[in-house]
């Protein structure tokens, strides 16, 4: 089939068709391997599912930020763009990155989703309002004596994943995973190709058919 060419067309079809192994293995088959964003990601809840183009944030002592709190924190929020991720690089900090108010901010901007390898907070606040935020885990330390936004719209690097603005993020309950934007049409054309053919292997084996033979005939597990 072929991809809409707009963001407010694709992305309801990656979410009612795509996942996130899916999307793995299709990068795995155009020879990017190092896609997937470190395990302990997660979302607050597991189903939630965030799509969008990446806004990289990079996030750094506080002592580095000319004594402004939180740095650039609210010049990052507010030029978020509908449709973005906030992708924020905080993993050797141990405060919280994201709470209520940011989840508010960003989501009164029809932003997709924040990943934050980090820690958030306020995660009732968070969860009522229905909105995808991905991070290592909940830890309420605040983070403005700590660490501070030093910038954003730049690109980041994640445990060895490089984070450009403008690439796919994709999260759900299995992990999150960028997609390089100079890739994306050919690993989401590959993915929704897999899919379909998983879905037959799927029909195969139920009615019948062993795992061996299945896999001979369809080239995929």
């Amino acid at each position: 089939m072929s991809l809409p060419s707009s963001d407010v067309e694709r992305w309801p079809l990656i979410k009612s068709r795509l996942f996130s192994a899916a999307i793995g293995d299709a990068l795995d088959a155009v020879g990017r391997y190092d896609q997937f964003l470190p395990p302990e990601i997660r979302g607050i809840t597991s189903d939630m599912v965030c799509v969008g183009r990446a806004m990289p944030v990079l996030i750094g002592e506080a002592s580095k930020s000319s004594g402004k709190p939180f740095g650039l924190l609210t010049e990052a929020l507010d030029q978020l763009e509908s449709g973005e991720v906030y992708v924020a690089t905080a993993a050797t900090a141990t405060c919280a990155a994201w709470g209520e108010i940011l989840t508010t901010a960003a989501r009164m901007r029809s932003a997709s989703g924040a990943v934050i390898d980090g820690f958030h907070r306020d995660t009732a606040g968070i969860l009522r309002q229905g909105w995808p935020v991905f991070s290592i885990g909940a830890y309420a330390k605040d983070a403005g004596p700590r660490t501070a936004v030093l910038d954003f719209r730049t690109s980041v690097d994640v445990a060895g994943t490089r984070i450009n603005p403008g690439d796919l993020i994709f999260g759900d309950r299995d992990g999150v995973v960028v997609v390089p934007k100079e890739v994306e049409d050919e690993v989401l054309e590959r993915a929704l190709a897999k899919v379909s053919a998983e879905n037959e292997v799927l029909i195969a084996i139920e009615h019948g058919m062993s795992a061996t033979a299945a896999f001979k005939e369809f080239g995929v597990l």
